[in-house]
């Protein structure tokens, strides 16, 4: 093929000179997007620890920011640079994890940080017992290196008004008590619970479990794991293991005894058992310890007390199952009870009575929609806590895509009593028609507030009178949540409906968590409602369009004296019917109640 020869009227034109070239191609080689600089890659190496050999993991991703905020206060952005750099994970993913929980704070890298935080908890119990005078006057008294915040509850309802200075609770918090607590953080973060009481929580059934207001301790004494052992403590798992017991059995007895699901749903243990234990291997299992249901504090009480209890529980449920691999998720607010089960957690697997599966222990960041069950797994794999669409349930395709056993904290906590002392003695207690055992957190205008351990079926009425010591003085009942913030809002005239599963649905309430909270004629229930309307606002994952504007909305037109019936209604039926999961399907609640009960309130 013949080449036409260039004209020699042709000139060559350079395109720049060697210095340019290389520095064109300097510029190219560059990467995009915002780069780390070496300090803050070495500050969140040396926060991280070693590098292992197959790199980091991409479910501990909200791991990883949690030591970054512990050391340096808050998220700062270099961090996050150098954080997505060495985990190789995206920056608009580590951004996103980080800006989503509300213990963490993403902030510019010379952000000025205040020395200290005090959380004040304005959920409804702490409300009632003063929460929003110790707002409006900590600041003033406390001084502007600490910044005073209002906080979601922090699961302490019968110690209201709670208050946590830092990670230290303040419980029955005063101005003088938070000003102490402030003076001298670091000796009271210092302080530990004592080991060695024998907690048998079975010996406490038709009894309360938390002491009388006066004795509150913000760390109780505990059973402790060589106390635990030498009580009777993980014989039946061991017996298990080793094959003295059969599987089979121990689901007979949880069947027998009738125990459901005491996270809220109340699904059926055993059968949940049989369901994930059919699933294909490798079958992993999720522990719920997320406790953000406001006026409920029962995992807390009994965790806090024999943590071993709870272990051993999960590791039946594990074997019988066979789960290779066991999650457990508890909230971030609950830092005393998280110390303590890492510490017995670690002399567990130290000195293990039976072989073990892998236990993780995780942390959330302050999310209430993590007590759902496949946000707590999204929580658990290091993104979002965002609701997932089903079909199809987690028992097929949960965690890690594998079937999974979820399960709350009680639900665990009572298997090995369960099957030692036979489904019967569990079965035995009940009343109106009811079975079993129910752990009633109780808070709000009683005397004795806090965790009883009631026949399931107890009336509100029978509940206050005998385990709680009747209403305080000067007040006289009024209305209560039975089921917590979701539960819905009932009138003092029914006051005598069971408390148990499937009894209060036809009166547009549920027992859910069994979070009871009690207000008196000094109270109205509309305020109630508001309370918690805006609670779900504040926790609403904002990834379905009914929950996240029809919470906001709802919220601002209950503040009016008069409420707009009409409008109220159509959000609560758009709410109801097309939310994602269970916090806006549960969000109308309040509005119906009142609507329905307390008409004299809003007219």
């Amino acid at each position: 093929m013949n080449h036409p020869v260039p004209s020699a009227q042709v000139q060559a034109v350079a395109l720049g000179t060697a210095d340019d070239l290389r520095e064109r191609i300097r510029r190219k080689s560059k990467l995009k997007g915002r780069q780390p600089d070496e300090q803050a890659l070495a500050e969140v190496r040396d926060c991280l620890g070693p590098r292992p050999a197959e790199g980091y993991r991409r479910d501990l991703l909200i791991e990883h920011l949690h030591r970054l905020n512990d050391r340096y206060g808050a998220l700062r952005e270099p961090h996050l640079v150098a954080l997505s750099r060495e985990t190789n994970v995206p920056m608009a993913e580590v951004y996103e994890v980080a800006t989503f929980y509300h213990h963490f704070e993403v902030v510019p890298a010379d952000a000025a940080l205040p020395a200290l935080t005090v959380r004040v908890c304005d959920s409804l119990a702490c409300e009632l017992a003063g929460s929003r005078d110790l707002l409006a006057k900590l600041p003033g008294i406390l001084g502007t290196d600490v910044r005073v915040i209002a906080a979601p509850c922090i699961g302490r309802c019968e110690q209201a008004p709670a208050v946590a200075v830092h990670q230290c609770a303040v419980p029955m918090a005063t101005l003088d008590k938070v000003q102490r607590a402030v003076a001298q953080r670091d000796a009271v973060g210092a302080q530990v619970a004592s080991a060695g009481a024998n907690f048998q929580p079975a010996d406490l059934a038709e009894r309360s479990v938390s002491p009388a207001p006066a004795q509150i301790e913000a760390r109780p004494a505990f059973t402790d794991y060589a106390t635990y052992r030498a009580n009777g403590g993980y014989q039946l798992a061991a017996a298990l293991v080793q094959g003295e017991r059969s599987a089979e059995d121990v689901i007979k007895a949880m069947d027998d005894s009738g125990l459901r699901g005491l996270g809220g749903a109340g699904f059926p243990a055993a059968r949940k058992w049989r369901i994930v234990r059919e699933q294909p291997a490798p079958r992993l299992m999720a522990v719920n310890i997320d406790e953000g249901e406001p006026g409920t504090f029962k995992d807390r009480t009994y965790l806090e007390r024999d943590p071993h209890r709870f272990l051993e529980g999960l590791l039946v449920a594990a074997h019988v199952v066979g789960t290779e691999a066991v999650y457990i998720y508890l909230r971030d607010e609950y830092h005393d009870a998280r110390v303590l089960l890492e510490q017995e957690l670690a002399r567990l697997i130290v000195n293990p009575p039976c072989p073990l599966p892998r236990i993780e222990l995780r942390r959330g960041a302050g999310a209430y929609i993590c007590g759902e069950e496949s946000a707590m797994i999204e929580s658990i794999e290091g993104k979002r806590g965002e609701p997932r669409l089903r079909p199809p349930y987690i028992a097929q395709v949960g965690l890690f895509g594998r079937p999974t056993l979820e399960h709350n904290f009680e639900t665990l906590y009572w298997v090995r009593d369960i099957v030692e002392r036979g489904p019967q003695w569990f079965a035995s207690f009940g009343r109106h028609g009811r079975k079993g055992l129910r752990s009633f957190s109780v808070s709000g205008r009683v005397k004795q507030p806090g965790v009883k351990l009631a026949p399931a079926g107890i009336t509100l009425r029978e509940l206050v009178d005998e385990y709680c010591g009747g209403m305080q003085d000067g007040h006289q009942l009024y209305a209560y949540l039975p089921g917590g913030a979701s539960g819905g809002i009932l009138p003092a005239s029914m006051a005598d409906i069971p408390l148990d599963f499937d009894t209060l649905q036809p009166h547009g309430c549920f027992i859910g968590s069994a979070a009871v909270m009690v207000l008196s004629q000094h109270d109205r229930a509309r305020d109630a409602a508001l309370n918690v309307m805006r609670f779900f606002a504040h926790e609403s994952c904002g990834q379905c369009t009914p929950c996240r504007v029809g919470t906001e909305k709802a919220a601002a037109l209950m503040e009016a004296p008069r409420w707009d019936t009409t409008t109220l209604g159509d959000l609560a039926q758009v709410m109801g019917d097309a939310s994602i999961c269970g916090l806006g399907q549960a969000a109308p609640n309040p509005i119906r109640c009142i609507q329905q009960y307390f008409p004299h309130e809003i007219a």
